[in-house]
């Protein structure tokens, strides 16, 4: 197998590209899409070989383009719709969660919404609060929703090509601040499943969970932690929801005990949830509280201090492991 070095930006125009090439019913709208080649560049280049009829330039009005999108794929195509940012699809939440969501089960499985709604989620750098929410729980909260959060290259591409071959509605939750970061994928095709988390790191100590960009930060702390003798088992969910508490609940019967980190809030986040189902699952096996390492219950200030305070960081996270093992 040969290898190529991409980022994520790369790993994702990829997948549309080659999903688009496979199925000539997938095709791309969004703001800025097309003639732009996108405000991330994701779409870099389509439209030049895909035309205006597959790469949609939309008006900002993401209400009109998401109900668009689910009456496409109502009739038999595949959209992929780009939010700018996952902030502005509450101005859509009607057309994702009252139609997309519901429309399998209220038409009694005569209707599939192949859809996929896709864009970064989460803080950047110093965009404040309006532009900084992290949406996985509030949209796992609906059934009908498959909702995906990759952490690097390999698993965007093969998580977005996997994401256009369903037939849900899914929410494919990428990272601003992860576009850049570069790693070696197979230039042949592959796919990678949905709902299965990864383990990234195996070890006896502690169990450490995240998604996203949080499985970066928490690369670094396992990387220190090392150096202090201490063994962390670190796992990507990947897939928010279907969730793989299996993989987790056989990791804290290993380990007996569990930090969860997200860049979420604390309550009824996603830490909320996968710590509920340890309990339910191998609450037996633990031998320490489990602990949570979330965006603090505010609104992300501005201050690039104060913001720093708010979120999770590798001392926070090393701090609650240390704690755990105690």
């Amino acid at each position: 197998m040969t290898m190529q070095l991409v980022d994520v930006r790369e790993a994702l125009r990829q997948a549309l590209d080659e999903e688009m090439t496979r199925d000539p019913n997938v095709f791309i709208m969004g703001e800025e899409v097309a003639e732009y080649n996108g405000a991330y560049k994701i779409t870099k280049g389509l439209l030049a070989k895909w035309g205006p009829q597959r790469v949609v330039d939309t008006p900002i009005s993401e209400l009109g383009f998401a109900g668009l999108g689910v009456g496409a794929a109502m009739t038999g195509l595949r959209p992929v719709i780009e939010f700018m940012s996952f902030n502005f699809s509450f101005v859509a939440c009607d057309q994702i969660i009252s139609n997309a969501s519901k429309m399998h089960y209220m038409s009694g499985n005569r209707f599939t919404v192949p859809i996929v709604f896709r864009g970064p989620n989460g803080a950047a750098a110093q965009v404040s609060c309006q532009h900084s929410h992290c949406v996985e729980a509030f949209y796992s909260n609906f059934p009908g929703l498959i909702v995906i959060s990759p952490s690097n290259a390999y698993d965007a591409k093969g998580l977005l090509k996997s994401a256009i071959r369903n037939n849900n509605p899914v929410l494919f939750l990428e990272n601003e601040l992860s576009y850049g970061d570069k790693m070696e994928i197979p230039t042949e095709e592959y796919l990678v499943p949905i709902g299965k988390a990864k383990i990234v790191t195996e070890g006896t100590d502690v169990t450490l969970v995240a998604h996203s960009r949080m499985v970066n930060l928490c690369k670094q702390a396992v990387a220190e932690l090392a150096t202090r003798g201490i063994k962390v088992e670190l796992i990507d969910l990947r897939t928010i929801k279907p969730l793989d508490i299996t993989t987790v609940a056989d990791s804290v019967r290993k380990t007996h005990g569990c930090v969860l980190v997200e860049e979420g809030h604390r309550f009824a986040g996603i830490c909320a949830e996968v710590g509920f189902e340890i309990i339910e699952h191998c609450f037996d096996f633990l031998d320490a509280p489990l602990k949570r390492i979330c965006q603090k219950e505010t609104p992300m200030p501005y201050s690039k201090e104060l913001e720093k305070q708010t979120m999770p960081t590798k001392e926070k996270i090393i701090a609650a492991v240390l704690e755990v093992i105690a």
